[in-house]
């Protein structure tokens, strides 16, 4: 199946952080890959990236979805929701009530959709179990969803790659290039197209465990940092993701050279 007019909603995984493209201008991720992929097979081929960091999947369906709705896509992906997993005032029913509104909607929008679960954190992240809950909750919405509506489910969550942290950056939550590719290859394999085997292919050798010290330096360089943000943005008013504009807002063609995919 060939696709003409490609578009990723979502947060900072649907950006592309933590991959940056070789000359810092912007964040590249999965979906770059797939785009150049996809590209490859069809001529007249364009993509848009809509997604911007912070955003939860309300503000996505809000503000995301009807700019993807005139760009009249065959093909959307959405990756989204792990903001609602870290944000005060969980709630496993609201959030699962966003995912049904965000996915619905996406189907009504494009006749192939893709969807993500999230890979689980606890393996990577100290405390990460307390989180693993409102991951998995967040997780059945989304397979229940994805089932309801006929989306492409990249279901990550089962994906070994989640125990080793070179496929993700200094903050241990948002992917590395090596990363970035990985869960390009899963979409590609969901849509039956092919690529690079390497994308899929385990990182040689065995990737040993952060020690204690990592982690305490891991909390002071990334953890505190965003805490300190997030709870000056709530004190002023702000939300997560403003200011930020998505990195691709329209069609284009793909340009991007073999060096960089």
């Amino acid at each position: 199946m060939g696709f003409q007019r490609f578009v990723a909603v979502g947060d900072s995984c649907a950006e592309g952080l933590d991959d940056p493209y070789p000359d810092h201008s912007q964040y590249r991720g999965w979906a770059d890959f797939v785009a150049g992929r996809l590209a490859r097979h069809e001529p007249g081929f364009r993509y848009a990236n809509l997604a911007v960091r912070g955003r939860r999947l309300d503000r996505i369906t809000a503000e995301q979805l009807p700019t993807a709705e005139r760009l009249e896509p065959d093909l959307i992906a959405l990756f989204g929701g792990g903001n609602d997993v870290m944000s005060r005032g969980w709630d496993a029913r609201t959030v699962a009530r966003r995912v049904d509104a965000a996915i619905r909607h996406c189907t009504r929008i494009a006749p192939t959709v893709v969807t993500f679960t999230l890979s689980d954190i606890s393996h990577r992240m100290p405390l990460g179990t307390r989180m693993r809950p409102r991951v998995t909750a967040l997780n059945d919405a989304i397979r229940e969803a994805s089932v309801s509506y006929g989306a492409k489910l990249v279901d990550l969550w089962p994906d070994q790659a989640a125990h080793d942290a070179r496929y993700f950056g200094p903050d241990r939550l948002h992917l590395s290039e090596t990363g970035h590719l990985r869960v390009a290859g899963h979409v590609l394999n969901r849509l039956g197209i092919g690529h690079d085997g390497d994308w899929l292919r385990p990182l040689p050798g065995v990737p040993a465990r952060s020690s204690v010290r990592e982690d305490l330096l891991w909390l002071c360089k990334e953890v505190l940092p965003v805490g300190v943000t997030r709870l000056r943005n709530r004190l002023i008013g702000r939300s997560p993701g403003d200011g930020f504009l998505p990195k691709r807002p329209d069609l284009l063609p793909v340009a991007f050279s073999e060096a960089q995919l």
